[in-house]
């Protein structure tokens, strides 16, 4: 018997939408990844992009630990001596919250050009509208065990 490898006529990719309204952060990533690499899909193949396109909407909506979200610092160096700025994740989900998911979801695929090029087909926006109407997307319904805790 021989290994199946998909061809490029094999791999159906299918656009998702997701609405990020009070769901999870790290659970919403950990679903996103995983459809993006195809591992839900019977003809995954690790050395192959076998995922899907994914649309995020309502990304500002996300939801973060109060705490993880004071206390986690995100760091960057402007490149010059002493040039070290360092933000909450709360403030920058506050101002860019696409860039919170992206990083994310970047951090669950590998570090390789196959996960560069799945983690193209992911699409954020902060509001409910997205110009990716004409490729139809299937309204993705997460499980309630990834919405935020219950007050």
């Amino acid at each position: 018997m021989r290994t199946f490898s998909p061809k490029q006529s094999d791999i159906h990719r299918t656009w998702f939408e997701i609405d990020a309204t009070d769901l999870t952060l790290g659970r919403l990533a950990t679903e996103v990844a995983l459809r993006l690499r195809g591992k839900h899909k019977p003809i995954y193949t690790p050395n192959v992009d076998t995922g899907d396109f994914i649309i995020i909407v309502n990304a500002d909506k996300v939801y973060l630990e109060p705490n993880k979200a004071a206390k986690t610092m995100i760091y960057r160096h402007t490149g010059y001596p002493g040039g070290i700025k360092e933000t909450t994740q709360a403030q920058r989900l506050a101002t860019k919250p696409d860039a919170v998911i992206m990083a994310a979801v970047r951090g669950m695929l590998p570090k390789n050009t196959l996960g560069r090029a799945q983690l193209s087909k992911l699409k954020i926006y902060t509001g409910t509208s997205h110009p990716h109407s004409a490729q139809m997307p299937v309204k993705l319904e997460l499980p309630q065990a990834l919405r935020k805790p219950a007050a």
